[in-house]
């Protein structure tokens, strides 16, 4: 080999390397942090990891299961997560509790259009319908999002006084079953499931979703840090075209999907997850005010209309203002969007 050739052979190796570095650092890693455990509803996340589809977009994500929709707003709020999933009720009460707070997460993506918030009774308590809760005795641990938001649920309809009991999240569901409470407050594909396994049949089981007694809450949100909006909007898009590609995947083929959360926690029951995950996309996913609305959008009358009720309901130091706690110039276009399986 000449000298020249020598010359061109190492003049590409050099760009080859130049490229390589180039495309590594490319790639922006994501720290994502969950609402709850790796459960049926996980795989919407979990999937386009499996598929490669963040990758493809230049995204290195991390999904990490959590405890509770205030823990992920916490977590993203301090940095230690870039984005998250939570209930746009905790989001709202953070920003009117912490209003000189710096980093205050910004939800970027409506998925649970409806509040999964339900109250659930034995049909042998004699309730079966929202004005037969007064005067009883109801549980739920003092965190849960349905507790937090029964008093909208009360004053939509016009509920008498009731009496509450604590407990940890494992023992909510089976206070009901022994009797130790007359109801509890849940979100539906989690306690209703819970109760089957605690030995009460499905048929038994009264349940009365917020979203069906007046209560139009919206529910859970992919939210993204100040820091990371500011510093790479892009990336932001890039995860959310990449989550929409796997969540049309999900909603179309469920039990495909629930091999991704077997795969993340190898205890996990399948067929009660796939079951998990179905009620979930029929509930507050693919709902009737999801395919209204669109899936990953929000109507601003009704965003405002939430920001006064989760005011009003939490006793939060300043009012919610809607506008800054929702954000949607990183969806994809509205083609992209349109994945609701069809009723």
């Amino acid at each position: 080999m000449n000298k020249r050739s020598l010359l061109q052979a190492a003049v590409l190796l050099v760009a080859a390397g130049s490229f390589s570095l180039a495309h590594a650092q490319a790639t922006t890693p994501i720290k994502f942090q969950l609402d709850w455990r790796f459960e049926g509803p996980a795989a919407l996340f979990l999937q386009p990891v499996a598929k490669g589809y963040f990758k493809a977009a230049g995204l290195d994500v991390a999904v990490d299961a959590g405890n509770g929709s205030g823990g992920a707003v916490q977590r993203v709020a301090s940095g230690t997560y870039d984005m998250g999933f939570a209930d746009l009720a905790a989001v709202m009460e953070f920003h009117a509790n912490n209003p000189d707070a710096q980093n205050k997460p910004v939800a970027v993506m409506m998925v649970y259009n409806n509040t999964p918030a339900s109250v659930m009774a034995l049909k042998k308590s004699g309730i079966t319908k929202p004005a037969d809760l007064a005067g009883k005795k109801l549980g739920a641990p003092v965190f849960d999002a349905g507790r937090r938001a029964f008093p909208i649920f009360q004053k939509a309809n016009g509920v008498g006084s009731v009496q509450w009991t604590a407990m940890d999240p494992p023992l909510r569901e089976t206070m009901l079953v022994r009797g130790d409470v007359d109801a509890i407050t849940g979100f539906t594909f989690t306690s209703l499931l819970n109760l089957e396994a605690r030995g009460a049949k499905a048929a038994d089981v009264v349940v009365l979703p917020y979203a069906d007694f007046g209560v139009k809450l919206y529910g859970n949100v992919i939210i993204a840090s100040p820091k990371l909006i500011k510093e790479n909007p892009e990336a932001i898009k890039a995860f959310l075209k990449a989550f929409t590609k796997g969540a049309k995947e999900v909603m179309a083929n469920p039990a495909a999907a629930i091999e991704h959360v077997k795969a993340r926690d190898g205890i996990v029951n399948v067929p009660l997850e796939t079951r998990r995950l179905q009620l979930a996309i029929d509930t507050v996913i693919n709902s009737p005010d999801a395919r209204s609305e669109g899936f990953g959008k929000a109507v601003p009358g009704r965003l405002s209309l939430m920001a006064s009720q989760v005011s009003d309901a939490f006793n939060t130091k300043t009012r919610v203002k809607a506008d800054d706690v929702w954000n949607d110039s990183f969806l994809p276009p509205a083609a992209e969007l349109n994945i609701l399986p069809k009723k």
